[in-house]
């Protein structure tokens, strides 16, 4: 065992994509036998503590055996159609299958503005964190009833990779009815070379990857552009055969099964990044001492309690600066409250705050996922 594969036993939050090609019976309905052993798979590693997400594809294919269509339509009001009538079976297949195992699932449905708005990408993440922390298993898919051509997502490999940047998952799961990635399509080539492993940046994987199928939107292509979104909140993914005996569980045993692409060595998440790069900073919060130091020294989140003074007026998602006494910038975030909340709950415990706020959102006014060191 090698030690990147090694670090996939340690992992403790995945995001598992599960194909078109694979759930759905050459596209007419779902494969509902496999489909209860992946559930089978997933059950057990979350009874190993492993936090898991789905998404899935197969809504629509789904759909178009519900209407009694033949073929995928090209047309957009009728792939919605599709996918509102599909999503109905694919959540009831999987909730019957979770229900076996004593697993409570939920369903969540995102729009490419719940990821690019940042209050509603704070709230959709805090959403899947608390699902996660309340033990259930999110089922994951885009929202075709409302997206249209031009803010899709696309194809569930790059909302796989987005929804790993969501919630910092440790590693992406990518499940198709391949082994993984080869240097040429090994059903037209016979002497294709399969890559076990390989770095996402590597830009000569690039000219491997092939098209789409028919049932899905996606493809080797767009499963590397999903991994390299993935590596940008530092997270491993492994492209792998759902068709395989055990497939979860042998990546989760650390198995040379599979193409696993590493991260580059030194990553900046993406999101903090994006913060480093921000001028315009909405907000000020001036910290005492003990707040530097447990930002500094200890890696926390910004509590409340540690606040002294608030400056500017801000929105929930907005970018703040936290700065010492001395007016010394420390670090900038996301806000988890507006500047009126914020300035109510200063200087007081999470106790003081519930009682305060009638829906306090989160703890923390800055979580240290949604934070960036400015000095260290």
């Amino acid at each position: 065992m090698n030690k990147e594969r090694e670090k996939i036993r340690e992992t403790r939050r995945w995001v598992i994509k599960i194909g078109s090609t694979l759930i759905t019976d050459n596209g007419c309905g779902l494969k509902h036998n496999l489909l209860d052993n992946w559930v089978n798979q997933i059950s057990t590693l979350n009874d190993h503590g492993i936090e898991i997400v789905i998404v899935s594809s197969g809504a629509v294919a789904e759909g178009l055996t519900r209407l009694g269509w033949d073929k995928r339509p090209n047309v957009v009001h009728k792939l919605q159609a599709a996918a509102a009538v599909g999503q109905m079976g694919l959540i009831q297949a999987y909730e019957v299958c979770f229900q076996k195992y004593n697993k409570r699932t939920a369903q969540v449905l995102l729009t490419h503005d719940d990821i690019t708005n940042r209050t509603r990408y704070l709230n959709a993440r805090t959403s899947l964190n608390t699902l996660l922390q309340l033990g259930v298993i999110p089922i994951v898919n885009e929202n075709d009833t409302v997206a249209t051509d031009e803010i899709r997502f696309g194809d569930n490999d790059t909302l796989a990779g987005l929804v790993a940047n969501l919630i910092d998952a440790e590693l992406l799961v990518l499940l198709t009815d391949q082994k993984g990635l080869y240097t040429s399509d090994p059903r037209k080539n016979k002497s294709a070379r399969f890559i076990e492993q390989a770095e996402v940046s590597d830009e000569s994987l690039k000219k491997y990857a092939g098209n789409s199928s028919n049932h899905g939107c996606g493809g080797m292509r767009t499963k590397l552009k999903a991994a390299s979104i993935a590596a940008k909140s530092d997270t491993q993914t492994v492209i792998a055969s759902g068709n395989e005996k055990s497939i979860l569980l042998k990546i989760a045993d650390g198995d040379l099964i599979g193409t696993l692409l590493t991260t580059p060595k030194q990553t900046l998440r993406a999101r903090k990044q994006w913060l480093a790069n921000q001028s315009h900073l909405k907000g000020t919060i001036t910290l005492d001492s003990g707040a530097v130091t447990a930002l500094i020294k200890n890696g926390k989140s910004l509590l409340p309690i540690g606040v002294k003074s608030i400056t500017g007026e801000f929105k929930r998602g907005e970018i703040i600066s936290c700065v010492d006494q001395d007016g010394k910038e420390i670090a900038r975030g996301l806000s988890n409250y507006n500047s009126v909340q914020a300035a109510l709950i200063i200087g007081k415990s999470s106790k003081e705050i519930q009682e305060l706020l009638d829906c306090a959102e989160e703890d923390e006014i800055i979580h240290r996922d949604n934070m960036i060191m400015i000095q260290s």
